[in-house]
């Protein structure tokens, strides 16, 4: 059995690398605020003072001892955010990036893989992203969805756990805002984007998967795609995720971009995440669309049977809060709401989620 520990949208830069120990530039380009502080005021008016040069523990609260107590053997975050204070910013309006010297708070969580295939890697340019790929390099960190060509992009990252390697393939669509220009070409770094979800394309995975698994790996694939708000899916990507556990040899398919936790589903015992929602932003205090709850972060815990073809096992989900720049544990109604509201959206027929008593989520399936 391997034991999972999946996160949405992990969000760095802005306001949270202003609290950590070496802020880097404020500056936005913004037309909404200019300066990073900004959003860290925006926070504190909605929900109290926050600690300035923060310990790198203080982001992860208490995820960190969850992780612990769960004994998860990887855990794989989506980084939408540049870890760079080089290049020029793209001009795209938002553009989140994080000081290098922040960097290690990555390593206290701890993520075993960062994805870079998403639409704020390049919020700094190539230079941005080469800088990002350097510094994550340096903490020994595997990446994967983003490189200097486009095989580095392509290449899966390789991890190790009982009993068998858990190989992430990144991915990233137009329609999460990720432009073609992006595109990591034979000789120019970018992302890993998938111009088109069809035949071709899963073919084509389906021979970079073939060649890298054996018996006992798992697969994943990850993937930033859809927009930020709203529960429904589109077709394109429930047929692309039931053809990449059909025919691509996929186990997992960890889908993010949305702001919030979207609907799950099963397919022949393999889970698909359509949208895993943000595990960490700096929206406190930022009105507007309240009702979809981008403050409840949830981790996806799945166990896998490498020795049965990474059938499902069981799937645990631990709600925390995003409050104070920091994940706090879920309170019983906020857990409740997240168990409600993901049911309603689980895309398998008599899928239910079920509070426990310490508020995590235990999925229910036949």
């Amino acid at each position: 059995m391997i034991k999972l520990a999946l996160a949405g949208d992990v969000m760095l830069g802005r306001g949270i690398d202003q609290i950590l120990p070496s802020p880097g530039n404020p500056q936005l380009y913004e037309d909404y605020l200019q300066s990073a502080q900004d959003y860290v005021q925006l926070a504190e008016r909605a929900n109290g003072p926050i600690p300035r040069a923060a310990g790198f523990d203080h982001v992860w609260g208490d995820a960190v001892e969850v992780l612990r107590q769960e004994r998860t053997d990887v855990t794989i975050v989506n980084l939408e955010t540049a870890v760079t204070d080089r290049g020029t910013p793209e001009p795209k309006g938002i553009n989140y990036r994080m000081n290098p010297a922040n960097a290690r708070v990555l390593r206290h969580l701890p993520a075993d893989c960062c994805v870079l295939a998403n639409n704020h890697v390049l919020d700094w340019g190539e230079e941005g992203l080469l800088q990002t790929l350097d510094t994550l390099q340096g903490l020994h960190i595997p990446v994967t969805g983003a490189g200097r060509d486009a095989a580095q992009a392509g290449a899966p990252a390789v991890l190790h756990g009982p009993g068998g390697r858990v190989l992430v393939f990144a991915f990233a669509t137009g329609d999460s805002g990720v432009p073609r220009r992006w595109a990591a070409g034979s000789n120019t770094p970018g992302v890993e984007r998938l111009d088109r979800l069809d035949a071709a394309r899963l073919d084509a995975i389906a021979s970079q998967v073939a060649a890298v698994k054996v018996a006992g790996d798992i697969a994943i694939a990850s993937i930033h795609w859809g927009g930020n708000w709203g529960y429904e899916i589109p077709v394109q990507h429930t047929s692309f995720a039931h053809a990449l556990v059909d025919h691509a040899g996929i186990d997992i398919v960890h889908g993010h971009s949305s702001h919030h936790a979207k609907g799950l589903e099963i397919r022949h015992g393999k889970l698909i995440l359509y949208g895993c929602g943000d595990f960490l932003n700096d929206y406190e205090g930022i009105r507007g669309y309240e009702e979809f709850r981008a403050d409840l972060a949830p981790l996806y815990l799945p166990v896998l049977d490498n020795r049965a073809n990474g059938i499902l096992a069981s799937l645990k989900i631990v709600p925390f809060q995003i409050r104070n720049f920091r994940l706090n544990r879920a309170y019983d109604a906020d857990a409740n709401w997240l168990a409600e509201t993901l049911t309603r959206h689980c895309l398998s027929p008599g899928m239910r989620l079920v509070m426990e008593p310490d508020a995590a989520l235990r999925l229910q399936f036949g």
